[in-house]
């Protein structure tokens, strides 16, 4: 079994729909999740406040604050808890400015409870990955000016730190495991996200964007893009 998996995790959904709301909770508390449910989002943002949980469900349509300003709140503190956004809207730009925010994941309605056991799975397996330090994975990295820890998901640039979401520091992993090397588009994708739809390729490419802006103050560090194939972390020589 995953270190996760499902018993004593607990997750905040915040639905507006009472009924949809009330149905996939008790779907999840039967499969082994403790949850606790809010109708907007400023009742989820107090319940956020009194307690730690391992995952958030956030309806983006909702009443007094809205999925999108919820999420923008959290992670001003908070940029490890991963985020599934729900909506029945299905734009393009709300895709990505959902990703621009932090979220890890995006489902839109309708969507079977498969699915979204799927894509709650995938992103904690992805969260729980940092504790698990059986992994031969290098967690620290450190050129030019810049350090970078992907178990505490921290990027330092001359002293300033930041903090980066899962799929961030995730992706910049990745890039630092091969300075001065392409990373295929393609690879990235699947090693990520799980697949190289259209959708996370444009979510893929919010990130590397985001990256290259935190990197930017290292003159010697640069995010390029290789055409046609993909990316690469380039560290130039003093």
């Amino acid at each position: 079994m995953e270190a996760f998996e499902n018993e004593h995790v607990q997750v905040l959904m915040a639905e507006d729909d009472e009924n949809l709301g009330l149905i996939l909770s008790e779907r999840l508390k039967s499969k082994g999740f403790e949850v606790d449910l809010a109708p907007d989002g400023a009742v989820a943002m107090a319940m956020y406040q009194k307690k730690k949980y391992d995952l958030l469900i956030l309806d983006i349509m909702m009443p007094v604050k809205d999925g999108f300003t919820l999420a923008k709140e959290i992670r001003k503190t908070d940029s490890n808890t991963p985020i599934i956004f729900v909506t029945a809207r299905s734009m393009k730009e709300d895709v990505l400015k959902g990703f621009e925010i932090g979220a890890d994941d995006y489902l839109t309605k309708p969507f079977s409870m498969d699915e979204l056991m799927v894509r709650i799975h995938a992103v904690l397996r992805r969260t729980f990955r940092k504790s698990d330090h059986s992994s031969s994975e290098v967690d620290q990295f450190q050129f030019s000016n810049t350090q970078f820890n992907a178990i505490t998901q921290t990027l330092t640039i001359a002293n300033v730190s930041v903090d980066l979401t899962s799929k961030e520091s995730e992706l910049l992993r990745l890039l630092c495991s091969r300075i001065n090397e392409v990373v295929p588009r393609d690879e990235a994708l699947i090693s990520i996200w799980g697949n190289d739809s259209y959708f996370n390729g444009r979510s893929m490419d919010v990130f590397i964007s985001k990256l290259r802006k935190m990197l930017a103050a290292d003159e010697q560090v640069e995010i390029m893009n290789v055409h046609g194939k993909g990316f690469k972390l380039v560290v130039k020589e003093s």
